[in-house]
């Protein structure tokens, strides 16, 4: 199929299943959590596949050691951010790995 073969209605319908998968991709990533932990497990961090914070946990430690208790969040949050990034790019392949509407 090349450009000029493709028409309107094919478009649509092509619109339509991509924005389905797009909507599916949400509900999944919702429902999704990820763990990460730092410091040896002394910072726990729970967040959703939305990339939305559910849980912290510090151990009581670090209470009297602020220095220690920033650098460990930046470090948790930072590792967090990567991971539903990463599995959001993952997600993102998986559904435009069989859609290619310039394919003949």
């Amino acid at each position: 199929m090349n450009l000029g073969d493709l028409n309107l209605g094919d478009m649509g319908k092509m619109l339509e299943g991509i924005q389905e998968n797009a909507k599916k991709m949400e509900d999944d990533l919702a429902s999704k959590e990820f763990s990460v932990k730092t410091g040896g497990g002394m910072i726990k961090i729970t967040i959703t596949g939305k990339g939305e914070v559910n849980n912290i946990e510090i151990d009581d430690s670090l209470l009297e050691d602020k220095d220690s208790l920033q650098i460990l969040l930046i470090a948790a949050f930072n590792d967090a951010t990567k991971m539903v990034e990463d599995n959001k790019k993952q997600n993102a392949m998986g559904m435009l790995g069989g859609m290619n509407p310039f394919q003949s």
